[in-house]
Order: structure tokens, then C-alpha cells, then sequence
């Protein structure tokens, strides 16, 4: 199902989290399935795509050996929702209507091939005003795009 106007439909929640047992214990408990975590080098991070038949997938992140981007994200806080994911069929078509719309719209990671994704291209933008939102680009998904 598309959300509104710019060709997106969510996927999933980002939760970084310094201490990834203790978080899939209590998805666990809240009734997620919490496969085994994928390494991810490209990310530079571990990840477990948690999914819930009535609630919305989290994505549990954690850093992996070498440093990356988690290390300021929890350096703060021991866990941290810190980004949304969207499905959207054509990444830069998105981008324009995000922007036509009037929003500023800054590329924090370009695209790269994400292993818990298939290998679909991934990328990270920092909407002003909303926060930060992961764009996998799927082909197959639903897009529908509104005039600003």
C-alpha cells in the first residue's frame, strides 16, 4: 500500500541498539520473529528484520566489528528508533516529488546493495522537519505520485 503522494509505502522501523539481546528478548516477548542477524559489511552493521503479524517490522541494528555509523547514533543512547524505512519504485522520481513538495531533502548514504534486502539499493535522506528515512529501491513495489 502506497502512503500518500510520493511514491512510498512503509516497510519498517530502524532500531539501533547497543545491546541486540536484550532488544529481541522483549520483541520476542511482544510476539516478533527475530531470525538470525545478517553482517552486513557494506552497512558496516549486524541486522535482524523482526516481523509481527499485526504490528510493524523493526529492523534491530547493531554495530558490527569496525566502526560506522551506529557509533554516533548510540553513543548517547542505548537504543534509539532512529529511521523509517520506505519501499519505492523509482528512487529519484520519489526524491523530486518530496522536494516539488517543498521539502529540503539532504543525502546522508547514496545507494549501495543491501544484503537483508536481496541486494536492492538502499540509500538514507534526512527530510528536514521529519527525520531520517531509508529508500529501498524495489521495482516491484506499488508507487503512486501526487502533484504538489
Amino acid at each position: 500500500m502506497v502512503s500518500g503522494g510520493f511514491g512510498l509505502s512503509f516497510d519498517h522501523l530502524g532500531l539501533a541498539s547497543r545491546d541486540p539481546d536484550a532488544t529481541l528478548k522483549f520483541l520476542r516477548g511482544l510476539g516478533y520473529d527475530t531470525p538470525a542477524s545478517v553482517h552486513d559489511p557494506l552497512q558496516s552493521a549486524n541486522l535482524v528484520y523482526c516481523t509481527h503479524p499485526t504490528m510493524p517490522a523493526v529492523e534491530v541494528i547493531y554495530a558490527g566489528e569496525d566502526p560506522g555509523p551506529l557509533d554516533a547514533i548510540l553513543s548517547a543512547k542505548p537504543t534509539d528508533i532512529y529511521h523509517q524505512c520506505y519501499r519505492s519504485a523509482d528512487r529519484q522520481h520519489t526524491l523530486a516529488a518530496i522536494k516539488a513538495a517543498g521539502h529540503r531533502v539532504v543525502l546522508v548514504s547514496a545507494p549501495k546493495p543491501a544484503i537483508l534486502f536481496g541486494g536492492l539499493s538502499v540509500s538514507f535522506h534526512l527530510v528536514k522537519g521529519f527525520g531520517l528515512i531509508e529508500i529501498i529501491e524495489d521495482p516491484s513495489a506499488a508507487s503512486s505520485f501526487v502533484q504538489p
